[in-house]
């Protein structure tokens, strides 16, 4: 094996795409985009709420975006003569700058110093700042229609190794000060392309659900994750388990589907995980993405996202998982956030999580037998060529 190859080219308005070869994949000269684009939109704003402490983005120019194209006019497929898709040439993986973004173009080092700085002095009522950062698109497969659950083993450790070397990489933009990979799939979750395919942000602050794990860690101490992990272990909620990582439902889960995978070690972020602890989530990432399908016998809309620390801070106490949840209860029904979720933050769970993953342990064990993930061949995915 040659191990998983990265390349990047510009598209033809200015944006950086990335493709990843599969391990074996043989060495391909692509084409260039030969496009003709209008400039890209203005970076947009962010408004602070000054009640709730939070940044809200008004992106505008996302109104624009393409909304379950047929297949024909696939905006993620590898372009053709009736097709001038985002992707120039044929690939396995590919990650590009989304073309309306909420986040970007700009970053820090395209503002004065005042305007990148996150100080507290700055948060008040009226406060607003450009948008900087960065969102990015992954395509899993050029394939029209699918999931990350549905491709192969081969392909998700490519997935992951993107994942991992995307992470890295927004890590170092200036200004950038937590990435977050993420998968949403289905259209009872909004997604409005079909393609197998997730995204990466690069948000410019700490977003309000790390904000309060942080704050968790800082109460409780720095073992706060090693304790969850441990507990959880001995408990009647784990579904799956390796060597690195366990997957378990969590003991206070909100959603009628709720999967969380935590690193046994303390890593911070993709970027910092092991060859060998990639190869093992290429693997375990996908026998619990097809046991979720097996659950009702149908695809399962889901939000499936990498939790990792934020760049400059948490490094040594917040540590690397997987949180997957999905608002189906039943399988002809969908749990609707209600006045006291929606509006006050107060949950009510519909599903005990100790059921939850019963079901879910069965479903896994049903997807292994009836589609089990192939192991990867020895070398896969390591020595990952750089150009």
């Amino acid at each position: 094996m040659t191990g998983i190859r990265q390349t990047s080219d510009r598209l033809a308005d200015g944006r950086e795409i990335v493709y990843f070869d599969d391990a074996g994949t043989p060495v391909r000269e692509r084409r260039a985009d030969s496009r003709a684009l209008e400039p890209r939109p203005a970076t947009p704003t962010m408004r602070f709420d000054a009640l709730s402490a939070e940044w809200v983005t008004v992106a505008t120019a996302r109104q624009g975006r393409v909304h379950l194209p047929p297949a024909e006019f696939d905006p993620l497929a590898p372009q053709s003569p009736t097709n001038p898709s985002e992707i120039p040439d044929d690939y396995d993986v590919a990650v590009f700058e989304n073309r309306s973004p909420s986040f970007g173009p700009g970053t820090a080092s395209d503002l004065p110093a005042a305007d990148a700085a996150d100080d507290a002095a700055r948060i008040a009522i009226g406060a607003a700042r450009p948008a900087i950062g960065r969102c990015e698109v992954v395509c899993f497969s050029p394939d029209h229609e699918g999931s990350f659950g549905t491709q192969s083993t081969l392909r998700a450790r490519t997935v992951v190794e993107a994942w991992a070397e995307r992470t890295r990489a927004l890590s170092a933009v200036p200004g950038i000060a937590q990435v977050f990979p993420f998968e949403n799939r289905g259209v009872e979750i909004g997604v409005t392309l079909h393609h197998p395919h997730g995204q990466i942000y690069g948000y410019p602050y700490v977003p309000q659900r790390m904000r309060r794990i942080a704050a968790s860690v800082e109460a409780y101490g720095p073992g706060l994750f090693a304790d969850v992990l441990d507990s959880e272990r001995e408990g009647p909620r784990v579904l799956v388990a390796g060597e690195h990582f366990t997957a378990f439902v969590p003991f206070a889960a909100r959603w009628p589907v709720e999967v969380q995978l935590m690193a046994h070690r303390q890593v911070p972020d993709l970027a910092e995980t092991t060859d060998a602890e990639r190869d093992e989530l290429a693997v375990l990432t996908l026998r619990i993405a097809r046991g979720l399908d097996a659950l009702y016998d149908a695809p399962l809309p889901y939000i499936a996202g990498w939790l990792q620390a934020p760049v400059a801070q948490h490094r040594d106490d917040v540590r690397l998982s997987w949180h997957v949840t999905s608002p189906r209860r039943a399988a002809d029904k969908l749990k609707f956030l209600a006045g006291s979720e929606a509006a006050m933050g107060a949950w009510v769970a519909d599903i005990s999580p100790e059921d939850g993953a019963a079901r879910l342990r069965d479903a896994i064990a049903r997807a292994d037998e009836s589609r089990p993930v192939e192991p990867l061949t020895a070398g896969t995915g390591t020595g990952a060529a750089r150009a």
